[in-house]
Protein backbone atom coordinates (compact mmCIF):
# COMPACT_ATOMS: atom_id res chain seq x y z
CA UNK A 1 0.00 0.00 0.00
CA UNK A 2 1.03 3.74 -0.93
CA UNK A 3 -0.12 7.11 -0.45
CA UNK A 4 -0.56 9.03 -3.49
CA UNK A 5 -2.85 12.17 -2.35
CA UNK A 6 -5.45 11.52 -4.66
CA UNK A 7 -7.45 8.98 -2.61
CA UNK A 8 -10.60 9.50 -1.03
CA UNK A 9 -10.48 10.05 3.21
CA UNK A 10 -11.63 6.36 3.89
CA UNK A 11 -8.58 4.86 1.74
CA UNK A 12 -5.77 6.97 2.92
CA UNK A 13 -3.23 4.04 4.49
CA UNK A 14 -3.31 2.98 8.00
CA UNK A 15 -6.56 5.32 8.64
CA UNK A 16 -10.20 4.01 8.85
CA UNK A 17 -8.61 0.30 9.52
CA UNK A 18 -7.72 0.55 5.77
CA UNK A 19 -4.50 -1.84 5.69
CA UNK A 20 -2.96 -4.27 3.84
CA UNK A 21 -4.62 -7.27 5.39
CA UNK A 22 -7.93 -5.32 4.90
CA UNK A 23 -7.16 -4.49 0.98
CA UNK A 24 -5.75 -8.24 0.41
CA UNK A 25 -9.60 -9.19 1.24
CA UNK A 26 -11.17 -7.20 -0.85
CA UNK A 27 -8.74 -8.47 -3.77
CA UNK A 28 -9.84 -11.92 -2.68
CA UNK A 29 -13.43 -10.97 -2.78
CA UNK A 30 -12.78 -9.04 -6.66
CA UNK A 31 -11.16 -12.06 -7.68
CA UNK A 32 -13.81 -14.17 -6.58
CA UNK A 33 -16.49 -12.67 -8.80
CA UNK A 34 -13.83 -12.00 -11.44
CA UNK A 35 -12.76 -15.50 -11.63
CA UNK A 36 -15.87 -16.74 -11.54
CA UNK A 37 -17.26 -14.81 -14.08
CA UNK A 38 -14.30 -16.06 -16.54
CA UNK A 39 -14.85 -13.58 -19.08
CA UNK A 40 -12.05 -12.91 -21.55
CA UNK A 41 -12.38 -9.13 -21.27
CA UNK A 42 -13.31 -7.15 -18.40
CA UNK A 43 -14.57 -3.64 -17.57
CA UNK A 44 -13.85 -1.91 -14.48
CA UNK A 45 -14.39 0.80 -12.95
CA UNK A 46 -13.29 2.88 -9.55
CA UNK A 47 -9.68 1.46 -9.75
CA UNK A 48 -7.81 3.76 -7.96
CA UNK A 49 -4.66 3.58 -10.40
CA UNK A 50 -2.02 1.54 -12.60
CA UNK A 51 -0.48 0.33 -8.91
CA UNK A 52 -3.95 -0.57 -8.10
CA UNK A 53 -4.47 -2.28 -11.23
CA UNK A 54 -1.43 -4.70 -11.06
CA UNK A 55 -2.10 -5.63 -7.11
CA UNK A 56 -5.69 -7.08 -8.82
CA UNK A 57 -3.66 -8.72 -11.76
CA UNK A 58 -1.45 -10.28 -9.35
CA UNK A 59 -4.54 -11.10 -7.06
CA UNK A 60 -6.44 -12.79 -9.70
CA UNK A 61 -3.01 -14.80 -10.96
CA UNK A 62 -2.79 -16.16 -7.52
CA UNK A 63 -6.77 -17.28 -7.54
CA UNK A 64 -5.71 -19.18 -11.02
CA UNK A 65 -7.51 -16.98 -13.51
CA UNK A 66 -4.77 -14.89 -15.06
CA UNK A 67 -5.39 -11.82 -17.01
CA UNK A 68 -2.41 -10.95 -18.94
CA UNK A 69 -3.22 -7.82 -20.56
CA UNK A 70 -4.91 -4.20 -19.44
CA UNK A 71 -4.96 -0.53 -19.50
CA UNK A 72 -6.15 1.72 -17.74
CA UNK A 73 -7.45 6.02 -17.64
CA UNK A 74 -5.23 8.70 -16.26
CA UNK A 75 -7.90 11.29 -15.27
CA UNK A 76 -6.18 14.27 -13.38
CA UNK A 77 -6.66 14.27 -9.78
CA UNK A 78 -8.64 11.86 -9.77
CA UNK A 79 -9.04 9.17 -7.00
CA UNK A 80 -10.89 6.56 -9.44
CA UNK A 81 -10.16 5.55 -12.83
CA UNK A 82 -11.73 3.49 -15.38
CA UNK A 83 -9.97 0.46 -16.42
CA UNK A 84 -9.88 -2.85 -18.38
CA UNK A 85 -8.65 -6.55 -18.17
CA UNK A 86 -8.03 -8.99 -21.49
CA UNK A 87 -7.01 -12.44 -21.75
CA UNK A 88 -6.70 -11.52 -25.06
CA UNK A 89 -3.93 -9.06 -26.15
CA UNK A 90 -4.52 -5.23 -26.52
CA UNK A 91 -3.27 -3.73 -29.88
CA UNK A 92 -3.27 -0.50 -28.16
CA UNK A 93 -5.23 1.60 -25.90
CA UNK A 94 -6.08 5.89 -24.95
CA UNK A 95 -8.04 8.14 -23.04
CA UNK A 96 -10.93 10.33 -24.66
CA UNK A 97 -10.43 13.29 -22.68
CA UNK A 98 -13.92 14.69 -21.93
CA UNK A 99 -13.23 18.11 -19.84
CA UNK A 100 -11.38 18.58 -15.74
CA UNK A 101 -13.60 17.51 -13.31
CA UNK A 102 -15.19 14.63 -15.46
CA UNK A 103 -13.59 10.96 -15.74
CA UNK A 104 -12.15 10.44 -18.96
CA UNK A 105 -13.40 7.51 -21.08
CA UNK A 106 -11.16 4.66 -22.20
CA UNK A 107 -10.90 3.26 -25.24
CA UNK A 108 -9.23 0.16 -26.32
CA UNK A 109 -8.54 -1.65 -29.55
CA UNK A 110 -8.22 -5.07 -30.07
CA UNK A 111 -8.27 -7.32 -33.55
CA UNK A 112 -9.90 -10.58 -33.24
CA UNK A 113 -9.63 -12.71 -36.07
CA UNK A 114 -7.29 -9.99 -38.03
CA UNK A 115 -10.74 -7.43 -37.43
CA UNK A 116 -10.61 -4.35 -35.31
CA UNK A 117 -12.73 -4.75 -32.05
CA UNK A 118 -12.97 -0.85 -30.31
CA UNK A 119 -14.15 -1.51 -26.65
CA UNK A 120 -14.82 2.09 -24.93
CA UNK A 121 -15.15 1.91 -20.69
CA UNK A 122 -17.49 4.75 -19.16
CA UNK A 123 -18.20 5.84 -15.49
CA UNK A 124 -20.36 8.94 -16.09
CA UNK A 125 -20.49 11.44 -12.88
CA UNK A 126 -23.02 10.46 -10.52
CA UNK A 127 -26.25 11.72 -9.92
CA UNK A 128 -25.32 14.12 -7.73
CA UNK A 129 -23.62 15.93 -10.47
CA UNK A 130 -25.57 18.32 -13.06
CA UNK A 131 -27.09 16.67 -15.70
CA UNK A 132 -24.97 18.48 -18.06
CA UNK A 133 -21.90 16.52 -16.96
CA UNK A 134 -23.22 13.36 -18.30
CA UNK A 135 -24.58 14.88 -21.42
CA UNK A 136 -21.08 16.81 -21.82
CA UNK A 137 -19.34 12.76 -21.95
CA UNK A 138 -22.39 11.33 -24.23
CA UNK A 139 -21.35 14.17 -26.56
CA UNK A 140 -17.63 13.40 -26.32
CA UNK A 141 -18.11 9.63 -26.81
CA UNK A 142 -20.53 10.16 -30.12
CA UNK A 143 -17.74 12.82 -31.63
CA UNK A 144 -15.41 9.57 -31.66
CA UNK A 145 -17.36 7.48 -32.31
CA UNK A 146 -17.80 9.10 -35.66
CA UNK A 147 -14.50 9.13 -36.42
CA UNK A 148 -13.90 5.65 -36.29
CA UNK A 149 -13.90 4.14 -40.03
CA UNK A 150 -16.14 2.97 -41.38
CA UNK A 151 -18.06 -0.24 -40.42
CA UNK A 152 -15.69 -0.46 -37.49
CA UNK A 153 -17.08 -3.02 -34.60
CA UNK A 154 -16.70 -1.58 -30.91
CA UNK A 155 -19.09 -1.80 -27.98
CA UNK A 156 -19.44 0.77 -25.68
CA UNK A 157 -20.13 -0.58 -21.74
CA UNK A 158 -19.82 0.73 -18.42
CA UNK A 159 -21.31 2.67 -15.55
CA UNK A 160 -23.20 5.52 -17.07
CA UNK A 161 -25.20 6.49 -14.04
CA UNK A 162 -28.60 6.77 -16.02
CA UNK A 163 -31.47 4.76 -17.34
CA UNK A 164 -31.09 2.46 -19.80
CA UNK A 165 -32.87 4.57 -22.25
CA UNK A 166 -31.73 8.09 -20.93
CA UNK A 167 -29.75 9.59 -23.49
CA UNK A 168 -30.99 9.78 -27.10
CA UNK A 169 -27.52 10.60 -28.38
CA UNK A 170 -26.88 6.61 -29.35
CA UNK A 171 -30.54 6.79 -30.87
CA UNK A 172 -31.42 3.38 -29.26
CA UNK A 173 -33.65 0.92 -31.06
CA UNK A 174 -34.99 -2.35 -30.53
CA UNK A 175 -32.98 -5.16 -32.08
CA UNK A 176 -35.45 -5.51 -35.06
CA UNK A 177 -35.59 -1.64 -35.43
CA UNK A 178 -32.07 -0.78 -35.83
CA UNK A 179 -31.06 -0.03 -39.57
CA UNK A 180 -27.54 -0.06 -41.25
CA UNK A 181 -27.65 3.50 -42.86
CA UNK A 182 -28.08 5.65 -38.79
CA UNK A 183 -26.09 5.92 -36.45
CA UNK A 184 -28.49 3.81 -34.13
CA UNK A 185 -27.71 1.49 -31.33
CA UNK A 186 -29.14 -1.17 -28.96
CA UNK A 187 -28.82 -1.49 -25.12
CA UNK A 188 -28.44 -5.28 -24.01
CA UNK A 189 -31.01 -4.64 -21.33
CA UNK A 190 -33.85 -4.69 -23.38
CA UNK A 191 -32.91 -8.71 -23.63
CA UNK A 192 -34.28 -8.90 -20.29
CA UNK A 193 -38.01 -8.52 -18.98
CA UNK A 194 -38.65 -5.13 -17.27
CA UNK A 195 -38.59 -6.48 -13.89
CA UNK A 196 -35.18 -7.96 -14.37
CA UNK A 197 -32.90 -4.77 -15.61
CA UNK A 198 -31.51 -3.87 -12.62
CA UNK A 199 -27.89 -3.73 -11.71
CA UNK A 200 -27.75 -1.60 -8.75
CA UNK A 201 -30.22 -1.49 -5.59
CA UNK A 202 -30.12 2.00 -3.33
CA UNK A 203 -32.70 1.11 -0.93
CA UNK A 204 -35.00 -0.37 -2.58
CA UNK A 205 -34.60 1.24 -6.23
CA UNK A 206 -33.60 -0.81 -8.77
CA UNK A 207 -32.01 0.73 -11.63
CA UNK A 208 -29.90 -0.58 -14.49
CA UNK A 209 -27.15 2.01 -13.79
CA UNK A 210 -24.31 -0.52 -15.55
CA UNK A 211 -25.23 -0.86 -19.61
CA UNK A 212 -23.68 -2.72 -22.65
CA UNK A 213 -24.33 -0.88 -25.72
CA UNK A 214 -23.66 -2.11 -29.26
CA UNK A 215 -24.37 -1.01 -32.92
CA UNK A 216 -25.76 -2.46 -36.19
CA UNK A 217 -22.73 -3.83 -37.15
CA UNK A 218 -22.87 -6.40 -33.92
CA UNK A 219 -25.87 -7.95 -35.88
CA UNK A 220 -24.88 -7.87 -39.50
CA UNK A 221 -23.39 -11.16 -39.64
CA UNK A 222 -19.78 -9.50 -40.91
CA UNK A 223 -16.32 -10.29 -38.95
CA UNK A 224 -17.55 -10.18 -35.18
CA UNK A 225 -21.65 -10.44 -34.03
CA UNK A 226 -23.59 -10.47 -30.83
CA UNK A 227 -24.93 -13.88 -29.49
CA UNK A 228 -28.61 -13.26 -29.64
CA UNK A 229 -30.30 -13.44 -25.90
CA UNK A 230 -26.50 -14.03 -24.08
CA UNK A 231 -27.01 -10.83 -22.03
CA UNK A 232 -27.32 -11.31 -18.30
CA UNK A 233 -26.69 -10.04 -14.86
CA UNK A 234 -23.82 -12.00 -12.56
CA UNK A 235 -26.20 -12.93 -9.61
CA UNK A 236 -24.62 -15.37 -7.01
CA UNK A 237 -26.56 -15.46 -3.78
CA UNK A 238 -22.74 -14.89 -2.28
CA UNK A 239 -23.17 -11.43 -3.20
CA UNK A 240 -25.91 -10.74 -1.22
CA UNK A 241 -27.08 -10.75 2.33
CA UNK A 242 -28.93 -12.78 3.84
CA UNK A 243 -31.80 -9.94 4.10
CA UNK A 244 -31.62 -9.99 -0.11
CA UNK A 245 -30.01 -6.60 -0.44
CA UNK A 246 -26.36 -6.18 -2.11
CA UNK A 247 -23.51 -7.09 -0.28
CA UNK A 248 -21.24 -4.02 -0.88
CA UNK A 249 -18.36 -3.60 0.77
CA UNK A 250 -18.77 -2.39 4.13
CA UNK A 251 -17.47 0.91 5.61
CA UNK A 252 -19.42 1.46 8.89
CA UNK A 253 -18.37 3.76 11.99
CA UNK A 254 -15.26 4.94 10.09
CA UNK A 255 -14.05 2.28 9.39
CA UNK A 256 -13.52 -1.25 6.78
CA UNK A 257 -15.11 -4.22 8.23
CA UNK A 258 -13.09 -6.52 5.51
CA UNK A 259 -16.57 -7.85 4.15
CA UNK A 260 -18.33 -7.49 0.91
CA UNK A 261 -18.29 -7.24 -2.57
CA UNK A 262 -19.61 -4.31 -4.54
CA UNK A 263 -22.75 -2.18 -4.39
CA UNK A 264 -23.36 -2.57 -8.63
CA UNK A 265 -23.89 -6.19 -9.74
CA UNK A 266 -21.87 -7.42 -13.05
CA UNK A 267 -23.55 -7.26 -16.46
CA UNK A 268 -22.07 -9.33 -19.33
CA UNK A 269 -22.91 -10.33 -22.52
CA UNK A 270 -20.92 -12.65 -25.46
CA UNK A 271 -19.87 -11.77 -28.71
CA UNK A 272 -18.42 -14.27 -31.92
CA UNK A 273 -17.15 -14.72 -35.03
CA UNK A 274 -20.41 -16.82 -35.69
CA UNK A 275 -23.08 -14.69 -37.45
CA UNK A 276 -25.83 -13.27 -35.40
CA UNK A 277 -29.12 -15.11 -35.09
CA UNK A 278 -32.04 -12.67 -35.46
CA UNK A 279 -35.55 -12.60 -33.49
CA UNK A 280 -38.54 -12.98 -35.11
CA UNK A 281 -39.32 -9.50 -35.82
CA UNK A 282 -42.60 -9.73 -37.81
CA UNK A 283 -45.46 -8.21 -35.41
CA UNK A 284 -48.95 -9.49 -35.95
CA UNK A 285 -51.86 -8.50 -34.81
CA UNK A 286 -53.02 -10.16 -32.14
CA UNK A 287 -55.21 -10.73 -28.50
CA UNK A 288 -54.77 -10.71 -24.86
CA UNK A 289 -57.09 -13.83 -25.13
CA UNK A 290 -54.39 -15.42 -27.19
CA UNK A 291 -51.22 -13.97 -24.68
CA UNK A 292 -53.97 -16.15 -21.86
CA UNK A 293 -54.34 -19.27 -23.28
CA UNK A 294 -51.94 -20.26 -26.20
CA UNK A 295 -48.99 -21.60 -24.87
CA UNK A 296 -46.82 -22.22 -27.78
CA UNK A 297 -47.59 -18.07 -28.98
CA UNK A 298 -45.26 -16.63 -31.35
CA UNK A 299 -44.15 -13.00 -29.91
CA UNK A 300 -43.95 -10.04 -30.91
CA UNK A 301 -47.42 -9.46 -31.18
CA UNK A 302 -49.69 -6.07 -31.63
CA UNK A 303 -52.60 -5.35 -29.22
CA UNK A 304 -54.62 -2.45 -30.74
CA UNK A 305 -56.61 -0.10 -28.52
CA UNK A 306 -56.30 -1.69 -25.26
CA UNK A 307 -57.17 0.16 -22.00
CA UNK A 308 -56.03 0.77 -18.45
CA UNK A 309 -58.72 -0.64 -16.24
CA UNK A 310 -56.59 -0.46 -12.63
CA UNK A 311 -53.16 -0.24 -11.44
CA UNK A 312 -51.28 -2.39 -8.90
CA UNK A 313 -47.83 -1.78 -6.89
CA UNK A 314 -45.99 -2.77 -9.96
CA UNK A 315 -47.85 -2.41 -12.62
CA UNK A 316 -51.05 -2.17 -14.74
CA UNK A 317 -53.87 -4.24 -15.61
CA UNK A 318 -55.03 -4.15 -19.41
CA UNK A 319 -58.28 -4.79 -21.33
CA UNK A 320 -59.87 -5.56 -24.77
CA UNK A 321 -62.36 -7.80 -24.32
CA UNK A 322 -60.47 -9.91 -21.50
CA UNK A 323 -58.01 -8.51 -19.24
CA UNK A 324 -54.08 -9.15 -18.10
CA UNK A 325 -51.38 -7.56 -16.33
CA UNK A 326 -48.30 -6.37 -17.50
CA UNK A 327 -45.27 -6.27 -14.65
CA UNK A 328 -42.95 -4.04 -14.35
CA UNK A 329 -43.25 -0.53 -15.71
CA UNK A 330 -40.54 1.35 -17.07
CA UNK A 331 -43.16 4.23 -19.07
CA UNK A 332 -46.22 6.01 -17.86
CA UNK A 333 -49.39 4.74 -18.19
CA UNK A 334 -52.52 6.41 -17.59
CA UNK A 335 -55.90 4.38 -15.71
CA UNK A 336 -58.70 4.80 -18.34
CA UNK A 337 -56.50 5.94 -21.44
CA UNK A 338 -56.26 3.29 -24.83
CA UNK A 339 -52.81 2.17 -25.97
CA UNK A 340 -51.25 0.05 -28.48
CA UNK A 341 -48.81 -1.95 -27.41
CA UNK A 342 -46.80 -4.40 -28.94
CA UNK A 343 -46.25 -7.10 -26.57
CA UNK A 344 -42.54 -9.01 -26.45
CA UNK A 345 -42.50 -11.24 -23.52
CA UNK A 346 -44.59 -12.97 -21.08
CA UNK A 347 -44.45 -14.67 -17.81
CA UNK A 348 -46.39 -17.51 -16.26
CA UNK A 349 -47.22 -16.50 -12.74
CA UNK A 350 -49.25 -17.45 -10.63
CA UNK A 351 -51.64 -20.06 -12.57
CA UNK A 352 -51.86 -17.06 -15.39
CA UNK A 353 -49.77 -15.42 -18.34
CA UNK A 354 -48.47 -11.59 -17.50
CA UNK A 355 -46.83 -9.49 -19.77
CA UNK A 356 -43.39 -8.64 -18.53
CA UNK A 357 -41.93 -6.49 -21.89
CA UNK A 358 -43.72 -4.33 -24.34
CA UNK A 359 -43.89 -1.34 -26.23
CA UNK A 360 -46.16 1.51 -26.93
CA UNK A 361 -46.70 1.91 -30.30
CA UNK A 362 -49.68 4.42 -29.74
CA UNK A 363 -51.16 6.44 -27.10
CA UNK A 364 -55.10 7.50 -28.13
CA UNK A 365 -55.07 10.18 -25.52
Amino acid sequence: MRFNGTEYEEYIPNRHNWRKSILDIKLRDISEVICELNADIIGLEEIENRNALKLLQKSLEFYGCSYRYSAITHTKNSAIQVALLSKIEIEDYRDITVKESIRDILEVKFLIDKNPLYIFVNHWNSKHSPNSKRVLSARILKERLLKLPKDSEYIILGDFNSNFNRYRFFNLKRECNIKDNKFEHYNLWLELPIYQRWSYNFYGKKEPLDSIIIPYSMFNGKNIDYINNSFGVFKRKYLFHKRGYILRWQYRKGRHQGVGYSDHLVVFAKFSTKAYIRDNCNIRLGSIKELLEKKDIKLPILLKRVKIVSRFKNGVYIKDRDRIAIFGIDKKLIVGDYYDIIVYKRKFYDNSYEIVDFNIKKSYD
